[in-house]
């Protein structure tokens, strides 16, 4: 591989890995206590435990899986929408 070929990777690589970083720690952070950090995610995310379930699908199941990545933003779909019982 050229260098200049790495050089064009590199970025990718670590979005790759600011991505997967971002969801593990949401993910456990809002799956251990039950709810997100940020007025953002506080305000949007109705389920922050089934938000960090799918989180943590996305972040774990890496490329080797693509049905758990779907099944995870799934998961993380509806832990927007689903409403809490009284």
């Amino acid at each position: 591989m050229s260098t200049s070929m790495a050089a064009m990777l590199m970025p990718l690589v670590l979005l790759v890995a600011a991505v997967w970083l971002a969801c593990t720690v949401l993910g456990l952070h809002a799956l251990i206590l039950g709810r997100l950090p940020g007025r953002w995610l506080q305000r949007h995310v109705r389920q922050p435990r089934l938000w960090g379930v799918g989180a943590l699908l996305v972040a774990l199941s890496g490329l080797n899986h693509p049905s758990f990545i779907v099944i995870g933003l799934g998961l993380m779909a509806l832990g927007h929408v689903v409403k809490s019982a009284p």
